[in-house]
């Protein structure tokens, strides 16, 4: 359902529902994208907001109050969106559309535009780092409210007996002789994974998919977007979510090397720990790759199609080749 053609169609009911954000009905409204959710601009000349309408069954009402919970407690500490109050005080707004009634949310705009992949890239992921590990620093002490609930994502949510995100063995294109590449790498970090564990230092609440697209650089300075995705899972994972849909480019390194280094600047992150991130590249790998099937008829996955999945056999192989440790 959550298609261009819906997508095009809900725009009038999203514009008839400005005024309840205090925006004027005739606002340019502007869509920047469609993928789990429906984001849009809209200004006015008073007010510049974007809008997230969300796609039914994916959050219920307590996971988005929850993630909007976390953005109010990391107002001023770090760069990332400010929710906006609908004028009836509510945070989130119910907006019917024919039979349908979708949870909706607003921010305040951030101005900025995703890093460009160029010879840059490192120099923003060494400052992405050092975000990121404000963001967990933040994470680790922050007394969450009663009633916290957010998607804990695990081996078995990911890629294992619950894929939250569909089933990799589905992956576009997927072979029989890659299909058991695949799944001995998932044997392989379901090991890796049990044996790492879930302590408090090395889990937790964490954004989840600090993907290019999911960054605005705007000058110097690089602000977080889109909590969409925010859950609990490994610290570590949010280096593998940022290097998504790049992770066999040959330049990963060097942003792993930069984002460690940034990370460094805040917290502590040893040298085994380091090395455990080609583990977490690979886990996100085959969970994209499930994510692209499960969602085949998106621009996304047309665009990338079966190459991505032969792209991820290979990822694999490597994995096993070098274990954790190796890009």
């Amino acid at each position: 359902m959550f298609d261009e053609a819906f997508a095009d169609a809900i725009e009038p009911t999203v514009r008839a529902a400005l005024p309840r954000w205090g925006l004027a009905p005739e606002a340019r409204l502007e869509r920047l994208s469609l993928s789990e959710n429906i984001a849009l601009r809209a200004e006015d000349g008073t007010h510049d907001l974007v809008l997230r309408i969300h796609r039914p069954g994916y959050h219920t009402r307590d996971e988005i109050a929850s993630e909007l919970q976390w953005l109010q407690a990391l107002e001023g500490a770090l760069p990332v969106p400010r929710p906006v109050r609908g004028r009836n005080g509510d945070l989130i707004l119910d907006v019917a559309h024919g039979a349908h009634a979708f949870h909706a949310v607003a921010f305040h705009y951030l101005p900025g535009h995703a890093p460009p992949a160029d010879a840059d890239l490192p120099l923003w992921f060494a400052q992405l780092g050092t975000l990121t590990a404000r963001l967990h620093a933040q994470a680790r002490t922050w007394r969450r409210p009663d009633g916290f609930r957010r998607t804990v994502w695990t081996f078995d949510t990911m890629i294992g007996r619950a894929p939250l995100w569909g089933e990799w063995r589905q992956g576009l294109g997927l072979d029989a002789q890659g299909a058991a590449v695949i799944a001995r790498a998932a044997g392989r970090l379901e090991q890796d994974l049990t044996a790492l564990g879930q302590d408090a230092e090395g889990f937790g609440l964490i954004h989840g998919d600090l993907r290019l697209a999911n960054l605005l650089v705007d000058g110097p300075r690089l602000s977080l977007i889109d909590f969409d995705d925010c859950g609990f899972s490994w610290f570590l994972y949010d280096f593998a979510a940022s290097v998504s849909f790049m992770e066999h480019d040959p330049i990963v390194p060097d942003l792993a090397a930069a984002w460690s280094e940034g990370y460094r600047r805040v917290a502590p992150l040893s040298d085994a720990q380091a090395a455990r991130l080609p583990l977490f590249v690979t886990l996100r790998r085959i969970l994209l790759t499930a994510w692209l099937a499960s969602r085949a008829d998106t621009d996304t996955a047309r665009a990338l199609g079966p190459e991505y999945t032969r792209g991820t056999v290979d990822i694999c192989e490597h994995y096993l080749a070098g274990g954790a440790g190796r890009f």
